[in-house]
């Protein structure tokens, strides 16, 4: 929920200091403003009806570990959101045009594949049948981890509409949608999930058979 009121906080910030936003940056922050109150309530949700993150029992304990992750959170909003600053605060202006429509397809369809992959999940786990089963069905026939698959096209989609507006040292910016798929598929998203499945699953002939056909990030036909 912190991570999510930073993102709206920053970008908001940008704009009312922008001087004189455009239809671009307008648009720029709609879509984040979207994305960041959509996945920092359902996050906020999980974590209320389970009681906890699991990802941070470890951490919680240590003082130096939990400050480590918090500061880290302003690495996360800033290389994230590098693109989209670049774009809101660049001093070029440059009208709606084929960026701004591919763009908004890019990101419409990483939206709607975070957003159904998370509902499916989330249907999943709520049927008492399910109690210590694994997901393999809806999106999660075709990826092991749709949910970021959509998160990472979605901020590819942010760099698009950026494009026509970088000059110069700005470019640096589409660092944007590389850092999200770094860090989800490197570092804090897949590798965690991926052990912890692993160790819950791992040697069970189903979870193995699904492990080896289906493809760990990207939405792909199951092997046979």
């Amino acid at each position: 929920m912190t991570g999510s009121i930073t993102y709206l906080t920053v970008i908001i910030a940008a704009l009312l200091l922008s001087g004189n936003p455009d239809a671009r940056a307008w648009l720029i922050l709609a879509l984040v403003a979207v994305w960041a109150a959509r996945l920092g309530s359902f996050l906020f949700k999980r974590v209320m009806k389970s009681g906890k993150d699991a990802r941070f029992d470890e951490i919680k304990p240590s003082f130096p570990r939990f400050l480590q992750a918090w500061t880290l959170q302003g690495l996360w909003v800033s290389f994230t959101l590098a693109a989209t600053l670049a774009a809101i605060t660049s001093e070029e202006k440059v009208g709606m045009d084929a960026f701004a429509v591919i763009e908004l397809l890019v990101w419409a369809l990483g939206f709607g594949i975070e957003v159904a992959a998370d509902k499916q999940k989330n249907q999943f786990r709520a049927d008492p049948q399910n109690k210590s089963k694994f997901i393999r069905s809806g999106l999660w026939v075709w990826s092991r981890h749709p949910n970021y698959f959509g998160e990472i096209l979605l901020w590819v989609g942010v760099a698009i509409i950026a494009l026509p507006v970088l000059y110069g040292w700005q470019w640096v910016a589409l660092i944007s949608p590389v850092f999200v798929a770094f860090l989800l598929t490197r570092v804090s998203g897949v590798p965690i999930l991926e052990k912890r499945a692993d160790e819950k699953w791992g040697g069970q002939a189903e979870y193995e058979e699904y492990k080896a056909s289906t493809s760990v990030l990207m939405l792909l036909p199951p092997k046979r």
